[in-house]
């Protein structure tokens, strides 16, 4: 089986114990997925099975969508719900506040990555160095908040929101950063990832659900390769060009229109009426041509 598997990841487990499970049910050792969830969130978690593995650092690059909810007035040491509550505050702040704090964020951040993350640091994972009592120091990271949105102000100091923004954001390490730049604090109280890219909540699965499926059932419901592609522009090439294609050879691009092509950029590849692979476009000697980078067949 090869594909990917847009699966609804459960609040309570990791993101790791999907992967297994999901390795279990369809009986294939290469699965992995495409961006952690936290254990506290729930949500879109997509699994690429066995070649589809290697298109896995695409997938990563896909902006994610969420829900989220702040808590305010009180700060944890893991910045959601489940940590140990490290400052608090009672300061009153009005609605008009809230708008401006939440518009600050919208746009390219910077973020401090939280303790309580998958991070390494000397080969250890940062939330095994803070389970131990220990701290490092962490670089931001660049982020990117492409939306932002309110949803509903609520009367216990709770915000409910709708976030799309880059790989690598932390949503907890917002809600903190959110609460901190009001003055009250804040933690993450409530997450679900409803998208990754082109992927929808709407679309996933339930683990309970795909339990229950046939052999021939679960190939059903795997997406084909190039489904989790979509953000790159695709090419057509002529079937004469497939056996070069495939074996690794450069094909000269000669009377195809490729203008609308940038050059050494990952393009989907179709030859002989189907998917072959990732390729880009290339100039040899004032030559347009092609060649694969990973091929699929």
């Amino acid at each position: 089986m090869n594909g990917i598997l847009n699966v609804f990841k459960p609040k309570g487990i990791t993101s790791h114990d999907v992967v297994d499970i999901a390795r279990r049910i369809f009986g294939v050792r290469r699965i992995g997925h495409t961006g952690t969830l936290d254990p506290n969130a729930a949500g879109v978690l997509i699994l690429c099975i066995g070649k589809a593995t290697r298109i896995s650092e695409y997938l990563l690059d896909l902006d994610k969508r969420y829900i989220g909810e702040v808590c305010l007035g009180l700060a944890t040491d893991t910045q959601d719900e489940s940590g140990r509550v490290v400052d608090w505050s009672s300061k009153e702040i009005n609605t008009d506040e809230i708008y401006k704090v939440f518009n600050r964020f919208k746009g390219k951040i910077e973020q401090i990555p939280p303790m309580y993350s998958a991070i390494k640091h000397k080969g250890k994972k940062l939330y095994e160095i803070a389970r131990e009592g220990g701290a490092v120091k962490r670089r931001p990271r660049d982020v990117e908040i492409y939306e932002l949105k309110i949803l509903h102000i609520l009367e216990d100091r709770r915000i409910t929101f709708y976030t799309r923004c880059s790989k690598g954001t932390y949503i907890r390490t917002l809600c903190d950063d959110i609460g901190r730049a009001l003055g009250v604090y804040g933690y993450m109280s409530h997450l679900i990832r409803v998208g990754v890219g082109d992927f929808k909540i709407s679309d996933s699965y339930s683990l309970e659900y795909i339990r229950g499926l046939s052999k021939r059932e679960l190939k059903s419901i795997i997406c084909p390769m190039d489904a989790g592609l979509a953000q790159m522009d695709s090419i057509t090439v002529d079937r004469r060009f497939y056996n070069r294609l495939i074996n690794g050879a450069i094909v000269y691009l000669k009377g195809q229109n490729l203008k609308k092509y940038s050059l050494n950029i990952p393009l989907r590849v179709y030859c002989n009426n189907r998917f072959i692979g990732i390729g880009q476009i290339f100039k040899e000697d004032k030559t347009l041509c092609l060649k694969m980078n990973k091929v699929f067949v």
